[in-house]
């Protein structure tokens, strides 16, 4: 799954200070060879050149609170 500038991800990259932490991409950058790196920026910084497999698409905040309403309805 390839990202855009603006998508909401996590970062899974034990070796990072950022690893498990939700962030927006705010640079993508694809090398001579096809592959595509990432800038993501966080609360408290930023990681650049981050691979596409490290990252997953973080829950949409207006899913969660749809979510958390259909419960209480119940």
């Amino acid at each position: 799954m390839s990202f855009e500038k603006d998508d909401r991800v996590v970062l899974t990259d034990e070796h990072s200070e950022f690893d498990g932490e939700t962030g927006t991409v705010t640079q993508t950058m694809e090398s001579m060879f096809g592959d595509v790196t990432y800038t993501i920026s966080f609360e408290d910084g930023q990681e650049t050149g981050v691979p596409e497999d490290a990252l997953e698409a973080a829950a949409d905040e207006d899913e969660d609170e749809d979510a958390d309403e259909d419960v209480d309805e119940e």
